[in-house]
């Protein structure tokens, strides 16, 4: 099976460097189609689907292997030696900022930049430091998501989005969920809520734009700004927006953000 196929890439752009956009949770490539074309003059841009999500080849998913996010950060790093030869961008929403960290860290050779939208290392509030979630409120997402995953789609689609002024956007983040396997859906949504990649933040072997919206339910102010303080050469950026998916939501101010990060990197 080819990476191509497995992971579904799809590469457009005309530039001489490389840009790499994962969609998060719940989602597929094309999430990113509001703010891919604003890099199309000037980059490669890769779109892919993580297996088990979008039109991936699901013939591909390994329970096992997909039982952490180091499962996914190998296909990442396949798929950056499949697609380019020289160093990418990465660009990542929500879990997949983190499965880019980990790749970045096994692979470091094959990264210029890493720009996270709505990123967090851990979930789980632990002492002082704030990931948004107590266990309880997790373990009651997980056990509604296994039992109910349509019903529980529903719920969550308006939470996650946000943008009460845009409800299409909710009703198109609500129809990608359900075109997930609830039952691929319901383990990387265990494997995303409960990981815990604090640790590996001030190993960061690249310059990185950390990302977030105003307001955010899953990914909390608190959370970019721990980042920010723990993670080396990070530059934290807000962008006014409600929910967790600005890349969507507000396209042209991710886009500018992601866009004044990698000028300043190239300075």
């Amino acid at each position: 099976m080819s990476i191509i196929q497995r992971n579904n890439v799809n590469i457009s752009g005309r530039g001489a460097s490389t840009i790499v956009m994962a969609h998060g949770f719940g989602c597929d490539q094309s999430m990113w189609r509001r703010v891919a074309p604003y890099f199309h003059d000037d980059y490669r841009i890769v779109l892919f689907d993580h297996v088990g999500s979008g039109s991936s080849d699901l013939a591909a998913y390994d329970v096992d292997k997909y039982d952490s996010l180091h499962g996914y950060a190998r296909d990442l790093v396949e798929l950056v030696r499949e697609v380019a030869d020289e160093p990418v961008v990465f660009v990542g929403h929500s879990v997949s900022s983190m499965i880019g960290l980990l790749a970045a860290l096994e692979a470091p050779q094959l990264f210029s930049a890493q720009a996270m939208v709505g990123p967090s290392p851990c979930y789980l509030n632990d002492g002082d430091y704030i990931g948004g979630f107590t266990r309880e409120d997790i373990d009651d997402l997980l056990v509604t998501l296994e039992d109910n995953y349509l019903g529980w789609s529903s719920a969550m689609a308006p939470v996650i989005m946000g943008a009460p002024d845009q409800p299409e956007l909710v009703v198109e983040l609500n129809n990608s969920f359900c075109q997930t396997d609830p039952r691929i859906a319901a383990q990387f949504a265990r494997v995303t809520f409960l990981s815990d990649h604090r640790g590996v933040l001030p190993s960061n072997p690249t310059p990185t734009l950390i990302l977030q919206a105003s307001e955010d339910v899953i990914a909390p102010r608190a959370v970019g700004e721990y980042m920010h303080r723990t993670m080396r050469s990070s530059t934290l950026r807000v962008v006014e927006n409600n929910g967790h998916c600005p890349h969507v939501s507000a396209p042209r101010a991710t886009a500018e953000a992601i866009s004044a990060f990698l000028q300043t990197t190239a300075r």
